[in-house]
């Protein structure tokens, strides 16, 4: 991994090599290795591997740690891509509508298309009669909807939650910083007389830092 920085309110990037990515791709596997058995798989020892999960997580590469739950055990059945038209594609109308959108708990995913629709929204929801409650009760009262097109999924033939990662590619990340004050993590010390020593503690993956893009060497 390697840094350069330009400038006070500048630019920093940073070079991501094939064990930073190795490590990006064990835990997008399985974010719940511990630092000694990710460490293992990514030949490193524990110290210098835990030092680079905390600044990966530090550029927010890593943004956070999450578990994957099985809809259909839990009674969500009911997958949907609905698109949606604004009367008009002006700020006051695109700011209402993603205010509306963030609390509705059945849209997993929101997109700004080009095309013939405006938005494109996939929803989970348990049967169809919460999905025509969520269309009609809550989609079509936000202001500015002018229409609203749903097509339900049959069946999922493949979901992939991990990121095409290529070791042979190494990625340089471009950290956005206002200042030239120095990344920071604060975290809370773990009291817990039974907690786990910290070569043995899970890797904790949950931070909020400074806006940042990716792209290919």
């Amino acid at each position: 991994m390697k840094t350069v920085s330009f400038g006070r309110h500048a630019m920093m990037t940073t070079s991501l090599d094939r064990i930073d990515i190795k490590i990006l791709n064990e835990l997008q596997q399985n974010a719940s290795l511990t630092n000694v058995e990710l460490a293992s798989r990514v030949n490193l020892s524990p110290s210098p591997c835990l030092a680079r999960v905390k600044t990966l997580e530090k550029l927010g590469v890593i943004d956070r740690r999450i578990a994957i739950l099985d809809p259909a055990l839990l009674g969500i059945a009911v997958t949907a891509f609905i698109q949606i038209k604004l009367e008009k594609q002006v700020q006051p109308s695109l700011e209402a509508f993603t205010r509306v959108i963030d609390r509705l708990a059945q849209v997993m995913e929101c997109y700004l298309m080009t095309g013939d629709s405006d938005y494109m929204l996939r929803v989970m929801v348990s049967d169809i009669e919460d999905l025509e409650d969520l269309i009609v009760n809550k989609l079509s009262r936000i202001p500015g909807v002018s229409s609203i097109r749903s097509n339900l999924a049959l069946k999922r033939i493949s979901h992939k939650t991990v990121l095409p990662l290529d070791t042979n590619h190494p990625v340089v990340v471009k950290v956005c910083r206002s200042s030239s004050r120095s990344l920071e993590r604060t975290t809370k010390p773990r009291c817990d007389a039974t907690s786990p020593s910290l070569s043995d503690a899970p890797v904790g993956i949950d931070a909020r830092y400074p806006s940042y893009c990716a792209g290919r060497l």
